[in-house]
């Protein structure tokens, strides 16, 4: 593909690696980001832009990166005729709001597990006290964002969501404005993806495995994520049951990009928990690692709503990401002190498997940018889950960062999960 101009449009720079990569592959590419606490993500290894709207005709992509808005000033470019990859204001809603993607999900045909929905934490109290029960807590809006909130009960009388909602009422009431509680269901915890060309889903479709909590071993508090496991397939039973039931909406919406749902699933049936309608974040760098096409190759051709078979390695993908503090809380002072400018050094001169998140160059060298300690991802794949795992840590031993802690497990669930999916019937 002869080189073109890429335009990616960000809040907060969660597709620096995606941009990055692009620009490896030969093309010019500048990128706008919204979030002040972000900006100097990506300095010295991609160009930046403070109006991304001057820079629309000089684009002959543009990438809207996230939701909270910007998939509604995607369609509006969208409607003139640019070739744009990004939401629409209804699928921003789908993941934006929990409430209404549920309700699109029952909608569509698509069974959910019972929830209800409050803006009141003494309501909610009350509701639990009345419906004893395990819950799972999960804010809306923006504060969904905050991976720390979601709080998964384990008390069968509902009494820990209770401590935790009176806590968060007096620490987090301005913060959380909407929430949800869930009834829980035991299961394997399974998300199935596709990238929509503006009319259908594309093949093969991504089966993937987040992995949130901090510690290996499933431990601590849910973060954003702490690395994933994949593969890609055929169409299979999670995906006629779940994505492709909302397909003709998404045709209409017009909608281009990928499209992700996260579910619960066990012997009884598959249970949706949430929608990315957008890159999922380390998702889209650790599916670059099993493409055997550029990466800006298939965004061009997405966003020009071309109908074609992505070029895919059979087989697996793992990736982990590495961080530093304070990851994954909000601390200005912690990060000042152990990761602002933190030097990224790599053992062997190999950019093999690297895909950057909060990453900067400074006097010719790799620092540690941001705010968050979200420093980069490390990928790997392998004909095996285990061929994969190898070779992703034997990459993560290639990079030092002072400070830099990751999980030692992505990957290890593929075993167990594996034989209940197929057992159940889902990845046929």
């Amino acid at each position: 593909m002869d080189s073109k101009n890429f335009l990616f449009v960000t809040l907060d720079a969660l597709c620096v690696d995606v941009a990055w990569q692009v620009s490896r592959e030969g093309h010019r590419v500048k990128m706008y980001v919204d979030s002040d606490a972000s900006q100097d993500v990506g300095d010295g290894l991609i160009e930046k832009v403070e109006d991304w709207k001057k820079e629309v005709d000089w684009a002959d992509v543009v990438v809207f990166d996230d939701v909270l808005g910007l998939g509604a000033k995607a369609d509006r470019l969208r409607r003139t005729g640019k070739a744009v990859i990004g939401g629409t204001a209804y699928t921003d809603q789908l993941e934006d709001d929990r409430g209404f993607g549920q309700e699109e999900l029952k909608k569509h045909g698509i069974p959910i597990l019972s929830y209800q929905t409050f803006a009141d934490f003494d309501e909610a109290i009350a509701y639990v006290r009345a419906h004893p029960g395990r819950y799972v807590f999960k804010p809306s809006g923006e504060a969904a964002n905050l991976k720390r909130l979601l709080f998964v009960g384990t008390e069968d009388d509902g009494s820990d969501v209770i401590g935790i909602m009176e806590a968060y009422k007096r620490v987090w009431l301005k913060k959380i404005k909407v929430f949800q509680l869930q009834k829980h269901v035991s299961g394997v915890e399974v998300a199935v993806g596709a990238f929509f060309n503006g009319s259908r889903f594309l093949s093969p479709i991504n089966i993937n495995f987040e992995h949130k909590k901090l510690f290996p071993g499933n431990l601590g508090i849910s973060t954003g994520e702490m690395g994933t496991s994949m593969y890609w397939s055929e169409p299979n039973r999670l995906f006629n049951a779940t994505l492709l039931k909302m397909e003709e909406t998404l045709s209409r919406e017009g909608y281009v990009g990928y499209f992700d749902l996260n579910c619960i699933v066990n012997g009884n049936g598959i249970y949706p928990l949430e929608f990315t309608s957008r890159f999922g974040y380390p998702t889209i760098s650790i599916q670059h690692e099993g493409l055997l096409m550029p990466m800006s190759e298939l965004l061009y051709r997405l966003a020009n709503r071309e109908s074609f078979a992505i070029k895919t390695k059979k087989g697996f993908q793992v990736g982990v990401r590495l961080r530093t503090p304070p990851y994954p809380f909000d601390d200005h002072k912690a990060f000042e002190t152990y990761s602002k400018d933190a030097a990224i050094y790599l053992r062997r001169n190999t950019l093999d498997g690297i895909h950057i998140e909060e990453v900067k160059v400074l006097n010719g060298q790799w620092v540690v940018a941001g705010h968050a300690g979200a420093v980069m991802t490390v990928a790997g794949t392998g004909a095996t889950m285990k061929a994969a795992q190898q070779q992703v840590y034997n990459r993560v031993q290639n990079v030092m960062v002072p400070n830099m802690y990751y999980r030692t497990d992505i990957g290890d669930r593929w075993e167990r999960d594996s034989d209940l999916l197929h057992n159940w019937g889902y990845l046929r």
